[in-house]
């Protein structure tokens, strides 16, 4: 039965990232059930508590874990892509005082919504989570074209993701710097605006490795230029140091592209073997590799197309996943 949700967002819910991306698409799959949705822009969390009573509240993680006192104060359900600590970049002080405040919020939490198994494995395991108390309801993923591919050289590689510390852009120049000999050019898709710092090192990087000509920065970009960008793309890269999921990954593999990307988190049940290769999570040597590999053969890339295009069968439709999250919301 459709019900009555207050669904909390810290920040703008149109901002272009994977978790933000989640949200809406899970907001509008429960609206078309008929569930009446409000949506909660958390500036001071205690308005959560001026909600109506017969609302369930949805909170999305990375308000929730920073908001133990208020959590505890009314029962809620969370969100969680990723545990706070888990992002890229903090110092030891830092992932140890989020991973405390969202240990003490997941406690008051009614029922916690995780977006991948090994999301959930983390909570139950670091955060000592109930396994009961944790529904795991993925991305959907849209049926779309498959990529057409660019026809000749340079072969076209695309990466998406807003500009952060966690995502590798960095890491993934100085390895395609390893292989410039290759006839490549790569676009990077994603917002620059919210991590100024990982933004100057991917600049930084792309300068030293004189790679200007080769490399385009154009930032986020809209749902149509997005698709134009996966239909001339003949290779996915990505070398994120965690991911809760991967939804740009498994955008990837709709459009039926080969991947390169990490063992990061939860990419290893994104994208089978058979659809990319992965390596470890900073290890420019064997990313560099992995790139050599499947940018000089033709045929390993259309084999790994095909397991692609295979795996992409086995992703849930948006419509799926939001009648599994209006199933965990009870």
């Amino acid at each position: 039965m459709a019900g009555r949700l207050a669904f909390a967002i810290p920040g703008d819910l149109d901002s272009p990232t994977g978790g933000y991306g989640y949200d809406r698409r899970i907001i509008a799959e429960l609206r078309t059930l008929g569930w009446d949705v409000e949506i909660v822009a958390l500036g001071d969390p205690r308005r959560l508590l001026a909600v109506a009573a017969d609302r369930t509240i949805v909170v999305d993680g990375l308000a929730f874990g920073r908001m133990p006192d208020v959590a505890a104060l009314r029962p809620m359900v969370a969100l969680v892509h990723h545990p706070l600590a888990y992002e890229t970049g903090l110092s030891a002080e830092e992932a140890e005082r989020l991973r405390d405040s969202e240990r003490a919020a997941l406690a008051s939490a009614r029922k916690i919504i995780a977006t991948s198994e090994v999301t959930s494995d983390l909570l139950v395991a670091d955060y000592g989570v109930p396994r009961a108390r944790v529904e795991v309801v993925l991305p959907g993923t849209d049926r779309v074209p498959l990529s057409k591919g660019s026809g000749g050289v340079p072969l076209q590689l695309l990466s998406v993701g807003a500009i952060s510390t966690r995502k590798g852009f960095d890491l993934l120049v100085d390895a395609l710097a390893r292989v410039a000999e290759l006839d490549w050019y790569l676009t990077i898709a994603g917002d620059r605006s919210r991590d100024a710092g990982a933004a100057a090192r991917l600049d930084a990087a792309v300068e030293r490795h004189g790679l200007a000509g080769r490399i385009d920065r154009p930032g986020a970009v809209s749902a149509m230029q997005l698709e134009a960008l996966y239909q001339r793309a003949d290779l996915f890269v990505l070398a994120s140091q965690f991911e809760g999921y991967g939804m740009a990954y498994a955008e990837a593999l709709a459009h039926g592209l080969p991947v390169i990307g990490t063992t990061g988190g939860a990419i290893p049940g994104t994208v089978p073997a058979t659809a990319g290769r992965l390596v470890q999570p900073g290890d420019v040597d064997a990313l560099a590799g992995a790139l050599r590999d499947v940018i000089s053969n033709a045929a390993l890339r259309k084999v790994l197309a095909q397991g692609a295009r295979a795996a992409a069968l086995s992703l849930p439709t948006w419509a799926e996943s939001g009648a599994r999250f209006a199933r965990a919301l009870g």
